[in-house]
């Protein structure tokens, strides 16, 4: 499983037009499922993410947790972490979970987020989506569960 984590001050998905989640302070997660993951995969990413000490403490440091600055979570599936770009110009996907298991793992992932934090917001699975952020930083963190 891969996440790529934005610390952000506010963050929105919109299909169609229309906005249909949005967040204040958090983390805007994009999140990709890999073709072998699985529960445990999920269990330890959200776990890894929920514990990350990247909010400015009172001296400036990168210090404190989501929990402690009542933070807000956005996830949305993002299957082109998995994009493959070895051969040719045209990226392979081969490596990103079947949809309907990718979909399963999505929702349980956040499932997991809203355990921990009160307003998780979420994307579409499948969907087109158009997101929006503002990057607070910035601070990007790229986190893959085969590295962890």
């Amino acid at each position: 499983m891969r996440a790529l984590i934005q610390r952000v001050t506010r963050a929105q998905v919109s299909i169609e037009g229309n906005v249909v989640s949005s967040i204040g302070k958090g983390y805007a997660i994009l999140l990709g499922v890999g073709a072998n993951d699985t529960e445990e995969q999920a269990d330890k990413l959200w776990s890894k993410i929920s514990k990350m000490r990247i909010f400015e403490d009172e001296n400036g440091k990168t210090n404190v947790s989501l929990a402690d600055v009542a933070g807000e979570v956005l996830v949305v599936s993002q299957f082109t972490l998995y994009a493959n770009c070895k051969r040719g110009n045209r990226p392979s996907f081969t490596e990103a979970g079947a949809p309907d298991e990718a979909n399963r793992l999505y929702e349980y992932f956040v499932e997991l987020a809203r355990k921990d934090v009160e307003h998780v917001g979420t994307g579409s699975f499948g969907a087109m989506m158009q997101v929006e952020l503002v990057n607070d930083g910035p601070f990007t963190i790229w986190l893959d569960t085969d590295t962890l």
